[in-house]
């Protein structure tokens, strides 16, 4: 709700219209208020399986009896209107009203009990809640003013891991609205695979690279001398197997979805990847993203060296990549959002406005921003305030290399 101090010489109302919904109730009513001289201070409304809730604040001129209008209003429409007489205040200001979203695969009275408990023990109220998504995951976004900000997030915290349901928490206000460059890790983010255990698998030395990957993402070891032993791995190998490991690379769930709908609202793309420019290159190709960053493979006579050229992109690297690709696009780095799963992304979620650990490791989780652990890259949409509607308006994708458009999916009522 906006408002606006109501003049001390007027008296002031909340005016609360229930009933069916149908077309022109609400003009009505404000013809209603036009006519008595009262000014509209606040006003919020919903309209849920075609019932109506409108709620009114209004500063009515002494003298002026517009209660008895709005019955009227009220029994010729077959509507409750039911009055509180409140006093004159503002709206609490905008840095103590936090905007906290709720994902679940099916979210449950339980889940939302814990979730506003956890908002009430730390002084919160709840002004607001809407249903952003119901497939693939059930989400809702709470509008909270009042509370302390670490203590609704650590109690937060504490609820969505007893029962199991992902939590963020961020400012409401114009900061939250203005983001417009999404950067994403590639490996276990973007795409589901790890593509340096795709490589080993033809060389014939997967195990022993999924290891090192593994203390490598867990941040046990340093990834350049990690990555360095791992492509070594891979000397050898003809130009031939990085076209066969492409075709092999799976698409995260919703993840075209999510790239179209971040499109078509006009949100910037890019990727920063420890792994391939050959497969990176190809993700942006097939996918439309702006930019693609990742390492280059040496390649002589056909075959891969199990040497790398150029810079590495690190820890370090992914971070500066995501500020220089935001200076290019003339947008800074609070407008920008950081998506990734391993250690190796610490840095560039830090360094974005929001980061989003994606069903990530324990340290990424602890360090980011949010974290989300359903496994559908499109949930992130809701962390950023999108609705399915909006999602629906973009349309549909497969969620496969080389993949066509799909017809709608049903959502479950």
């Amino acid at each position: 709700m906006v408002g606006t101090v109501t003049p001390v010489d007027k008296r002031t109302f909340l005016v609360r219209v229930t009933g069916a919904d149908r077309p022109g109730i609400t003009a009505a009513l404000m013809a209603c208020l036009a006519e008595a001289n009262a000014d509209v201070v606040d006003v919020e409304q919903i309209a849920l399986r075609n019932r109506l809730d409108l709620a009114v604040v209004i500063g009515v001129p002494e003298g002026e009896d517009v209660l008895k209008d709005l019955l009227l209003f009220g029994w010729e429409r077959e509507l409750e209107v039911d009055f509180d007489v409140l006093e004159a205040h503002d709206t609490p200001p905008a840095s103590s009203r936090y905007a906290v979203t709720l994902i679940a695969q099916r979210m449950s009275a339980d889940q939302l009990a814990a979730a506003s408990n956890a908002i009430a023990t730390a002084h919160g109220n709840i002004d607001r809640i809407v249903q952003l998504a119901s497939y693939p995951v059930t989400a809702y976004e709470l509008l909270v003013s009042g509370c302390d900000l670490a203590a609704a997030r650590g109690r937060l915290l504490e609820a969505s891991s007893e029962h199991r349901f992902d939590v963020a928490i961020q400012r409401e206000g114009l900061a939250r609205r203005s983001l417009r460059l999404v950067c994403l890790d590639v490996d276990s983010t973007l795409i589901q695979d790890e593509v340096i255990e795709l490589l080993a698998d033809e060389a014939g030395c997967r195990e022993q690279v999924a290891r090192i990957t593994d203390r490598a993402m867990a941040g046990e070891l340093d990834f350049e001398a990690s990555l360095r032993e791992r492509v070594a791995q891979l000397e050898g190998l003809d130009v031939g197997v990085l076209e066969r490991v492409r075709k092999r690379m799976r698409l995260t769930p919703g993840a075209r979805t999510f790239v179209r709908t971040l499109k078509h609202l006009g949100f910037r793309t890019a990727i920063v990847s420890g792994g391939f420019t050959p497969f990176t290159d190809a993700l942006a190709e097939e996918l439309g993203l702006d930019h693609a960053h990742a390492n280059q493979l040496e390649i002589v006579d056909g075959h891969i060296t199990g040497k790398l050229t150029g810079p590495i992109v690190d820890r370090a690297g992914k971070a500066r990549i995501l500020g220089e690709v935001a200076a290019a696009e003339g947008i800074s780095l609070d407008q920008c959002v950081a998506v990734g799963d391993g250690a190796n992304d610490l840095d560039m979620l830090a360094a974005a406005g929001l980061g989003i650990a994606f069903n990530a490791k324990p340290a990424v989780r602890a360090a980011a921003d949010t974290a989300l652990t359903v496994p559908y890259l499109d949930a992130v949409l809701f962390v950023l305030g999108i609705k399915r509607t909006d999602v629906e308006a973009a349309g549909y994708d497969d969620d496969v290399l080389g993949g066509s458009d799909s017809p709608p999916v049903t959502s479950p009522s």
